[in-house]
């Protein structure tokens, strides 16, 4: 067991904050352009069917950007690589605001999905490298609740300046927040050298070498269920609010309400996972999922959908931070250099399925089906759990 001194436990704490803060400041500009993307897409489209297209060729970009820019991140100072994804991002936000063709929204989000490719892989493995591995569920935790707390606070801004001033400006907003980030880190003295000399350039064998291992194909499959969960929140049931004749406000009012469980249980749930095991918390997890989205499948009353889906978040706090702690506890070495990014393409992975998936339902059933659909996944993914090899961080 590794012994900290009192000024090596500050020192890391100290570095977590940080990038907490950062963390809790950038969440606000992406929780700015979620919340109104989908309704931005379809200004564009008028059809939730191409919407959800559309969303998932960029979901295909972000999936095939994760293999190919391995020896990338293999290779270069991730505190770099994170800057300079940022910095792309507060370009094609600005650029966003003023586009008006539909060729010039698909070359820009190119570019922004490119860029989010870096921008996840390079923070996360600056956070497990700033984490002792005994506290990285912990410490996981703790960045995801100051994250999702900008989540609660973004929407509710979002759809209420929306309303106002439309939904350009806050594309405006979003680029000048991101520009007030890279400040932020640039100055927090958080450096990253973890490099390696021999890179791993072969797309074809990186892909091969991360689905030769059983428990890296587990914790791919459960992690791309939290984000096949949050399509749901983010694309589809915006589009279901305004269709049901509520304004976009209240887009921002559902989107306010949602990561309320996350914040108050995420980071409690990740320092059970640490003692008891991480195999527990991804079945119970994806069970409660599962109950809430089938009890939305059987009402019809929208306030009260709102009210399940807002339910259904216990579930994900059990999930989002532990996935993530997961596979860096199963990786050795510096795998994680390798395949931290093929692993998060499991985000894209669950993006893509929750994109078309329901696109494809909605072309002949009502979307309540889609609830269906979204409750089914989610009992698979339960099932799966049982298969899981536990582990336990704090023995």
């Amino acid at each position: 067991m590794v012994i900290f001194t009192r000024k090596k436990e500050d020192l890391i704490l100290t570095r977590i904050g940080k990038l907490c803060f950062v963390s809790f400041i950038s969440a606000i500009a992406f929780s700015f352009v979620t919340t109104i993307f989908a309704v931005y897409l379809d200004s564009f489209f008028n059809n939730a069917v191409i919407v959800g297209l559309v969303s998932t060729f960029f979901t295909v970009i972000a999936m095939v950007s994760y293999f190919l820019f391995i020896p990338l991140i293999e290779r270069f100072d991730k505190e770099k690589i994170y800057v300079l994804s940022l910095l792309v991002f507060a370009i094609t936000y600005a650029l966003f605001a003023i586009n008006t063709s539909i060729m010039g929204l698909v070359i820009i989000g190119i570019f922004l999905f490119v860029a989010g490719a870096f921008r996840v892989t390079s923070f996360g493995i600056i956070i497990k490298n700033k984490s002792p591995r005994r506290k990285l569920s912990r410490n996981e935790g703790l960045v995801y609740t100051f994250a999702n707390t900008s989540w609660i606070i973004g929407p509710l801004i979002a759809g209420i300046v929306a309303a106002k001033y439309g939904i350009r400006s806050m594309f405006v907003i979003s680029a000048i927040i991101i520009l007030i980030v890279i400040f932020i880190f640039s100055s927090s003295g958080i450096k990253d050298h973890k490099i390696k000399k021999r890179v791993d350039k072969s797309v074809y064998k990186n892909f091969v070498d991360f689905f030769k291992n059983k428990d890296r194909v587990m914790a791919y499959v459960l992690r791309g269920g939290v984000s096949f969960w949050w399509i749901l929140i983010y694309l589809y049931a915006p589009l279901y609010i305004i269709r049901q004749g509520l304004g976009i406000e209240w887009v921002g009012y559902f989107l306010f309400a949602v990561p309320i469980p996350l914040i108050l249980l995420e980071y409690k749930f990740s320092k059970i996972a640490e003692k008891t095991g991480f195999k527990k918390m991804f079945k119970i997890g994806y069970l409660i999922t599962f109950i809430f989205c089938l009890l939305c499948f059987f009402v019809s009353n929208i306030f009260a959908i709102f009210a399940f889906v807002i339910l259904a978040s216990i579930g994900m706090a059990m999930l989002e931070p532990t996935t993530e702690a997961y596979f860096f506890d199963i990786c050795k070495g510096k795998q994680d250099l390798r395949f931290y990014g093929p692993f998060n393409t499991a985000l894209d992975s669950g993006k893509l399925l929750g994109k078309i998936l329901p696109a494809l339902v909605l072309l002949v059933l009502p979307f309540n089906y889609t609830f269906l659909l979204f409750g089914i996944i989610m009992f698979f993914l339960f099932l799966l759990s049982f298969r899981l090899r536990d582990v336990i961080e704090r023995k």
